[in-house]
Order: C-alpha cells, then structure tokens, then sequence
C-alpha cells in the first residue's frame, strides 16, 4: 500500500484536489480524512464526487472508499490512533494506495514520522504534496509561519492551488519564497486540472525520496491478485450467488478465486476458475479461518469488501478516544 499525504492550510483546496484525483486516477484508492472537530464535511463532499462516477464504465476510475478520522489531529495526539488506523485499512482492505487528508492546521513532518514508525514493505511512503492558496501566502507566512513554513518544507511538491493570471508578476517572488524553505521541491504554478495522464501518474509513482518507483508485478503481467480474511456471508446460498456474480463478471474481470468463507454457521471451501465453480465443506479441524484470493483483471475490490467484511461500511468514521 502506498501512502500519499495530501497537506495544505485551511482553505487551500485540499478536497478539490483529491477530488480531481478521483476523477483523474483508475487506481484503487482508499481516503483518510482527518478533519479537526466532531463533524467531518469533506469526506461528505468526496462520497459526493465518488457517488458520480459509474461503476459499469471502464475508463471511469472506481469509487474510493472514504474514511475519516475526527475529534484529533494525526499529527499529535491521535498519532497512536492514525498509526493503527493505518495498519487496519492496510491488513483489512489493502488498497493499492492510501490518500491522507490532514488537518489544515497540522504539522506535516510529523504525519510523515507517524507514518515512518510504520512503514515496512507493504507499506511505503510516496512523495507528499502540499496546496499551497498563492493569494494567502504572505499572511499564512506572518500568522501561522510555523505550521505554514513546515508544510512547505517536509513537502516533495508544491502545488499553487488559487492562482489565476493576475498572479503572473507574483509567481517569481513566490517561487523564490519556496526555494529559501525547500531547495529540491517541485513547484507547480499551471492549474493540476490542466495536467496530463503522465503528471498524475508521476505523483502517485514517486516514492518518498524522489525517485520513481519501477512496477515489478508478481503476477502474470496485466494481472493483479486481491487477497482478504475474515470473510462472511449470511447463508451458503450467497455463497452460491457470488460465485456466479464472479464468473459473469460482476466484480472485474476475475479469472481465478479460491478460499474458504464463513457462510452463515458452515466454513465452505470454494474454486473458482475461468467460467466453473466449486464448493465444499472445509474441514473444521485444519482451517479456523476465512480467507479468499481473487486474481484477474479491474476487480471492484471496494464491492468485494462491502459484500465479504461485514464489519466494513462505506462511510464508517473512525473516532479514536483522546
């Protein structure tokens, strides 16, 4: 799972940029909110622009799963919650990446240390972003110089998120400001809407110390596998009915899936293969736990998660105690 962090102050456009994210990736996503008070809003305007986005339509990116994480800010207190609540969505959901949304007013080395402790192989750090309002600068610069200053410093990008062509004869002392708190920071003054496929796939290939990060898949090539435990249905009459959601297609095009599943009181032991299926009793004895790999092409991963976990639910919050 990699790990973008998307900071930015209050009120830089945050949101709008992973919503255009959304929109621009085909990636499998999952979304970490972190908004500071007891009401999340941005992780309902994201399942707004996720909810438009047609499931049926290939060359539209899948719908994100969005969680949020309320009440603390993950770059202080709540930094043992952020990590555990990373592991989990790793462990339990393993998207392909994890976009977080800090507070505005966090500090971003700190959530990239948080995210450190953490980090191993499943589990890396790309180059985080910051959204930088070109018409607040100056008076974020004097008000909030401390968290402001860091956001820009710990970030491997910057992105101008408000500025328009009348910022033109700003953009020189701007980008001069930016360099005397990060020397090797990209900067990007064009509008992110305006750029093409290779930029998008730039930033979520870069890995935390600049450099590009290769696709080595272990799987035959064009193929990915998708793995899960704790899986459960209601009754093995479900079971009967996703094996033929799978072989007509109804979650990607998988070519192989096998596992054992809890099927109401009974483990069944399932194969699924090219167009046939089959299920039988597991033995109780040798296997205690439910588990399934799935092995094919654009699988919905997210509808397979809400199908398989039943403690899995789209808008779950997760509210850490403090």
């Amino acid at each position: 799972m990699k790990v973008l962090i998307v900071s930015g102050f209050l009120g830089a456009g945050k949101t709008t940029f992973i919503k255009e994210l959304i929109r621009k990736s085909k990636k499998d996503l999952v979304i970490m909110e972190n908004e500071y008070g007891e009401v999340g809003i941005d992780g309902d305007i994201l399942r707004e622009e996720a909810s438009g986005l047609s499931a049926s339509s290939s060359p539209l990116p899948k719908k994100p799963d969005i969680r949020e994480l309320t009440e603390g800010c993950i770059c202080c207190s709540g930094k043992s919650d952020f990590a555990s609540s990373v592991l989990t969505i790793s462990n339990s959901l393993d998207p392909e990446y994890l976009i977080v949304e800090p507070t505005g007013v966090g500090m971003l080395s700190n959530v990239i240390n948080n995210i450190l402790q953490i980090s191993y192989e499943h589990i890396s750090l790309l180059s985080p972003v910051a959204i930088v309002d070109a018409y607040s600068f100056d008076r974020y610069m004097r008000e909030y110089r401390e968290i402001f200053s860091d956001q820009i410093r710990s970030a491997g990008q910057v992105i101008f998120s408000k500025a328009d062509p009348s910022y033109e004869a700003e953009k020189e002392r701007l980008y001069s400001e930016v360099r005397k708190l990060n020397a090797s920071c990209k900067i990007l003054f064009e509008h992110y809407s305006s750029m093409g496929e290779e930029w998008w796939e730039a930033l979520l290939s870069t890995a935390l110390s600049g450099e590009r990060i290769k696709s080595l898949p272990s799987s035959p090539p064009s193929l990915n596998s998708f793995s899960l435990g704790n899986i459960q249905l209601s009754s093995p009459v479900e079971a009967i009915m996703l094996m033929e959601d799978i072989i007509r297609g109804n979650y990607g095009n998988i070519c192989r899936s096998k596992g054992t599943i809890m099927a109401g009181d009974e483990l069944l032991r399932y194969d699924v293969a090219s167009e046939r299926y089959s299920i039988t009793a597991a033995d109780t004895g040798t296997e205690n736990t439910s588990k399934a790999v799935f092995i094919g092409k654009d699988i919905n991963k997210n509808e397979l998660r809400k199908l398989l976990l039943k403690d899995y639910k789209r808008q779950t919050k997760i509210r850490p105690g403090f």
